[in-house]
């Protein structure tokens, strides 16, 4: 389990670091969402989602559980976690930290390709009035007494460059928030691939502790029956 969402947050990082960057990597990745957001891909994906969502509040369902069994008094030491309930609950909790990484994750991703398609049709816009603005200059150029019809026209496509702009730069700050964001989280997987690491550690050594005192246990045993 541990290791899938490991995969899974390794992909989307890698999705969302090649929709950062301005490369051939950005196309491959956006014809991949454009083909995803279509026909049954968003139930696909929300179904998934909410499968996560499940599995996400099992987890933490179980976490308080096992606080809840530490502090019921049936230990020796009422609010003491064995080491078997500390590797539980060490386990649990990265579950449940790679599980929202993962939601946060998605929902970057997903933000990143929409600025990301408006960007695009903002700039196309742009462009076209720009054309229409440069064939009206040159028409004003060529035109001798002309010239008064078309100051309107030119006037209304200057005003609408500007908002255009504006629209664009709003976006780009969109963007770049969401670059932040998405930047962020990738830092935050990598401190949960070093907890993974340290948790396997200590589930090691709870397991070396538990063979050896199996075999204290066996010898005194032995050392009784002779």
């Amino acid at each position: 389990m541990i290791q899938l969402l490991f995969t899974v947050l390794g992909a989307e990082a890698g999705l969302a670091a090649a929709l950062l960057f301005k490369t051939p990597l950005r196309k491959l990745a956006m014809l991949a969402l454009d083909r995803l957001k279509r026909g049954k891909g968003p139930v696909m994906v929300r179904t998934v989602a909410a499968t996560v969502l499940v599995v996400l509040a099992s987890s933490l369902h179980s976490m308080a559980k096992i606080h809840g069994h530490a502090s019921g008094g049936e230990l020796d030491a009422p609010g003491a976690l064995t080491p078997t309930d500390q590797v539980l609950l060490a386990r649990h909790l990265l579950e449940a930290s790679l599980m929202g990484y993962s939601l946060f994750l998605a929902l970057i991703i997903d933000r990143l390709h929409r600025y990301i398609r408006e960007m695009r049709g903002l700039k196309k816009n742009l462009e076209a009035v720009s054309k229409q603005n440069k064939t009206l200059e040159e028409v004003k150029l060529v035109t001798s007494d002309g010239s008064k019809p078309y100051q309107k026209d030119i006037a209304s496509l200057n005003e609408e460059i500007k908002k255009l702009r504006l629209q664009l730069k709003e976006k780009a700050d969109e963007v770049k928030d969401a670059e932040a964001r998405a930047v962020a989280a990738q830092t935050q997987s990598e401190g949960l691939m070093l907890k993974y690491d340290r948790l396997l550690e200590d589930k090691k050594h709870l397991h070396d502790q538990l063979q050896s005192g199996d075999i204290a246990l066996s010898h005194s045993d032995g050392k009784k029956n002779t």
